[in-house]
């Protein structure tokens, strides 16, 4: 029997279609499959739309071994997954009265009578197997047409992921290629992506003509960048090993500028140096609002590092709070490097600690001027025998350049604490 090695997820929902609903589903579902060697080759979302559902399926199976569905498995009119697959295959539906017994005794369990149009879950396509849901009521189903297998599975991510991972122990483990997929994600702060790809590319080639080859793929996401690579071996072992080798020549190539390549942000790499060196650090912000303090205790345990955060909107309050000298203000403007340094050496002088970060910028729409337009932000690190300090201009909207200061921020105290 054919092995499956291509795999395509339809999630089908039309409430995926809204801002309001995200299909988290088909990350878990490539995460499984991936472990067993087989490849997500695409993904489509589709409302409940029989015509539209009927063509993604079609398309679907002509491109992939398995199709994974997600959704469309419920008991209203709306739940169209089941119909449209047996329609596409050209299967009756059928009643299994095992089925309806039992969302009958799930309902009698909880004093209720089982509403008539339940019996919907319970129409199986001839020649299916049925996937038990330890959950829910509605079953998954497995059918095979020629090589190619499709799964079915309801949109209730806890009902998703109990008949998932017994599929995967079972069914879908004795159809995989036996190949194993790995991947590893570099993220690389103060690049970008054109100069990231610049000093990593004379490793593609070596990379891809390895006895086991490692692609790459470059993406571009807040403040910072990420390389993605991706290794397929008859092991896991083996792809570990591949994937484990093209990491470190990344990080050889790009040096301080890739911070992480085992999937830490960079807050967790930060607080790792601080609990590493035995440091504590004291925050002080201005246009981030507190957001630079709330990664750092994002990170569990971050109470072993993180001593305290102030935030000193008004210029009134950096001089009260932090120790900032008025006429340090007057003269250069709250949004500047000597500014963001006295924040910083005024937090850590107040709070007693190894470390004091300095933050304050213009995050807009407005405050902007000529010379310090919106996105101008400055930011300090202040050690006992050393201080440092930038002065950024970032681009997108009020939370876009608040996080890029946080980030600008955060990758600041890595590097002095790795120098």
């Amino acid at each position: 029997m054919k092995p499956l090695r291509r795999a395509a997820i339809l999630a089908v929902g039309s409430e995926l279609l809204t801002p309001s609903r995200l299909d988290t589903n088909s990350l878990h579902i490539t995460e499984q499959l991936n472990l067993l060697g087989i490849d997500v080759v695409f993904k489509s979302v589709i409302g409940d739309d029989r015509e539209e559902l009927a063509r993604a399926i079609r398309g679907a199976l002509d491109r992939a071994d398995l199709v994974v569905c997600s959704g469309g498995l419920g008991p209203t009119d709306d739940d169209v997954t089941r119909d449209v697959v047996a329609a596409v295959l050209g299967r009756p539906l059928a009643e299994d009265e095992r089925i309806t017994a039992r969302i009958r005794a799930r309902f009698e369990a909880r004093g209720l009578r089982m509403p008539d149009i339940n019996r919907r879950q319970a129409m199986v396509p001839a020649g299916a197997v049925v996937l038990h849901n330890p959950n829910g009521t509605a079953p998954g189903l497995w059918l095979e047409e020629g090589d190619r297998v499709i799964v079915l599975l309801p949109g209730p991510p806890r009902e998703l992921k109990g008949i998932l991972a017994a599929l995967v122990e079972g069914e879908l483990r004795a159809r995989a290629s036996g190949l194993a997929i790995v991947r590893r994600t570099v993220r690389v702060a103060g690049r970008t992506e054109s100069h990231t790809e610049e000093a990593v590319r004379p490793l593609y080639n070596e990379r891809a003509q390895a006895a086991v080859p490692v692609t790459a793929t470059i993406l571009a996401s807040l403040g910072q960048i990420e390389l993605h690579l991706s290794a397929r071996a008859a092991s896991r072992e083996q792809a570990e090993a591949a994937v484990d080798l093209a990491s470190r020549q990344v990080e050889e190539a790009l040096g301080l500028d890739a911070f992480s390549r085992d999937g830490r942000t960079l807050e967790e790499v930060v607080g790792a140096l601080l609990v590493e060196r035995g440091l504590r650090i004291a925050v002080a912000e201005s246009c981030t609002g507190g957001l630079l303090t709330s990664r750092l205790t994002d990170v569990a345990g971050s109470s072993r590092y993180v001593d305290c955060g102030v935030v000193a909107y008004a210029n009134e309050e950096k001089t009260a709070l932090l120790g900032v000298p008025a006429a340090l203000i007057e003269a250069h403007g709250a949004v500047s490097e000597p500014v963001a340094v006295a924040m910083a050496e005024g937090v850590r002088a107040r709070a007693g600690t190894d470390v004091g970060v300095g933050v304050t910028g213009i995050a807009g729409p407005g405050g902007g001027t000529p010379l310090k337009p919106v996105g101008t932000v400055a930011v300090a690190a202040a050690m006992p025998q050393q201080t440092r300090s930038r002065l950024f201009r970032f681009v997108g909207d009020r939370q876009l350049v608040k996080f890029q200061a946080s980030q600008a921020a955060l990758d600041l105290v890595r590097r002095m604490l790795l120098q």
